[in-house]
């Protein structure tokens, strides 16, 4: 679709935008997330739509009871007087998963939500007569909008792109989730099928793309194992002063976070839907290298200042990944978004980056792996105890994550009402003293020390009232990160895989004197080359995994202590006050 010259890309489910209020009934059943904007509907329930530019896959509507909420537009179907198909449900849209089942309560970080994406306006194209530095992005919400260019539409008919389930170009069969953990509940897959992503054409040698030597990426042995070639300078980039600004003479708000690089100094502000910009082209680039995830999108309160402070600490975690990984740290895409200053640059860039021809499976030619082959049957081990690590680690997160909303919301209902509880039962104590107006020292100082002991059980509700932001949620915030991380694995090794049985196939057309022995070895050479790639980040994610965590639990760890400490230190104090 083209509007006013600007290429938008548009959902595969809704390929026509109507006017709101048609009638829609549901084709299956969907139970939304307590706590948030989501509404639960029924499988042949009529409803109304009142909105459809909320989000990608997301549609909002008033059922028959009145209520206002959003479902999935994929789950309902126009009223046409025809019988809804029996088929499985398709996967829900991204923005609005959410792995943490067991305890039903409100999303303590505020990680639901974001949905709004909507063209864009001529006046918005054209802002004051000039180039606007995001005069092609969405203006009405922080999620952005997919800028989907004419080289990348053509590059899915070409395989070069690797297409997500639910995309345009997309051939994959959907798959049912069990909702056991993060893993289950992924709803887009990069990797569908090894031959339509075009993983068969760089196997075969069909695939002819120029590759710069500054876009070449390496791959060593080392003592370690396989590695991707080591960042020799590394460097950190700081996000920093959230701040609330405003475009179009106020008609427009948003927050613009400050990034600082330590290798320039140079500070760069952007928003929340340069980063999704970001993670996009990333995610199309990067086939066998899982992306660390960005704060969840937001429908409301994205200008409260407890969500911005977190949010903003949620993007510092994900710089921090991307800055640590030796692929991702140097790619031209991150440093434009990490260094550009200028409107023109910028825009250029942009452009540059959509229309990128090493993306998906095309990124394999750049990899530059070492020349002794790989053993087929070692790698198929290699890859089994990798995809039974996810599988646990992901089981593990799920339930940690569980825990950690669960305590969080104990922390600031059950567990405060407890000491405050205990504090008013001693204070009642210290007024019914009061009454006794006796001069006498000892029984005035008793009557002092009760009532302090009733201020110390209610400063003990505050403190497990707050105490969570410094422990629970830091936490959390690293699962976040390796919940995002761990739910790509399973198409990266779907990739890998896939390459191994295209090389088993053409080891039978040898046999059958089907193809020349020099193409099969071509074919065993770049397999070989997948393999090393994929070896390379499966050594760098356990890695990092072991760092971030043990950090995590260190920190995790000291606040728990300090946080005890202050209660017995106040608790000591209410024991001087009887001496």
């Amino acid at each position: 679709m083209n509007i006013s010259g600007c290429e938008i890309s548009v959902n595969s489910q809704v390929s026509i935008v109507k006017m709101a209020g048609f009638r829609v009934q549901a084709l299956y059943d969907f139970a939304g997330e307590p706590g948030t904007a989501e509404l639960s509907i029924t499988a042949g329930e009529v409803l109304t739509v009142t909105r459809q530019n909320v989000g990608e896959g997301w549609w909002e509507g008033v059922n028959q009871a009145g209520q206002t909420g959003l479902f999935p537009a994929a789950y309902v179907q126009e009223v046409k007087g025809s019988q809804p198909p029996a088929m499985p449900p398709p996967p829900l849209p991204e923005a609005f998963t959410d792995p943490v089942q067991e305890v039903n309560t409100e999303d303590t970080w505020g990680s639901q939500g974001d949905h709004q994406q909507q063209p864009l306006s001529s006046q918005q194209q054209s802002y004051e007569g000039g180039d606007y530095w995001d005069d092609e992005w969405d203006d009405d919400s922080e999620g952005g909008g997919t800028q989907t260019s004419q080289t990348n539409n053509s590059a899915y008919a070409s395989g070069q792109v690797i297409p997500k389930s639910g995309s345009v170009g997309d051939v994959s069969t959907i798959g049912k989730s069990d909702g056991k953990g993060t893993v289950g509940r992924k709803n887009f897959n990069r990797f569908t099928t090894f031959v339509k992503s075009g993983g068969e054409s760089y196997i075969l040698g069909t695939v002819k793309v120029a590759v710069r030597e500054e876009d070449k990426v390496h791959i060593y042995e080392s003592e370690k194992g396989v590695v991707w070639n080591p960042i020799t300078e590394p460097y950190v980039c700081m996000v920093a002063s959230p701040k609330k600004e405003s475009k179009l003479k106020g008609l427009k708000s948003f927050i613009a976070y400050q990034l600082t690089p330590s290798f320039n100094n140079i500070q760069v502000s952007r928003r929340y839907k340069h980063f999704d910009w970001l993670h996009e082209r990333l995610e199309e680039k990067f086939s066998l290298v899982p992306i660390p995830p960005l704060p969840d999108k937001q429908i409301s309160g994205r200008y409260e200042e407890q969500f911005i402070e977190h949010r903003r600490a949620q993007l510092q975690a994900f710089v921090n990944s991307v800055c640590r990984h030796p692929v991702l740290s140097r790619c031209e895409v991150w440093q434009h978004f990490l260094t550009c200053t200028d409107e023109k640059r910028w825009k250029a860039g942009k452009r540059k980056a959509e229309k990128d021809e090493l993306v998906g499976a095309n990124f394999f030619i750049t990899l530059q792996a070492p020349e002794r082959p790989q053993n087929i049957t070692d790698l198929e081990q290699e890859t089994e105890k990798c995809s039974k690590f996810i599988h646990e680690m992901d089981g593990a997160i799920k339930i940690l994550m569980a825990t950690a909303v669960d305590q969080t919301k104990k922390h600031q209902g059950p567990y405060k009402r407890e000491y405050q509880r205990i504090g008013h039962a001693f204070s009642a104590l210290g007024l019914a003293f009061r009454e006794d107006d006796s001069p006498e020292s000892a029984r005035q100082n008793l009557m002092e020390a009760v009532r302090v002991t009733g201020n110390t059980y209610h400063e003990i509700g505050k403190l497990f009232e707050e105490q969570p932001k410094l422990d629970w949620e830091p936490l959390a915030d690293v699962l976040h990160l390796y919940k995002g991380i761990i739910s790509s694995f399973p198409d990266i090794l779907t990739v890998h895989k896939g390459s191994l049985q295209k090389r088993r196939e053409c080891e039978k057309l040898a046999a059958d004197h089907k193809m020349e022995s020099s193409q099969l070895s071509d074919v065993v050479r770049r397999t070989d080359v997948i393999s090393y790639a994929l070896l390379a980040e499966i050594n760098h994610f356990h890695s990092e995994r072991a760092i971030d965590f043990r950090l995590a639990m260190q920190n995790y760890l000291k606040e728990q202590i300090s946080f005890y400490q202050k209660i017995v230190a106040k608790l000591q104090d209410a024991l001087g006050k009887y001496d």
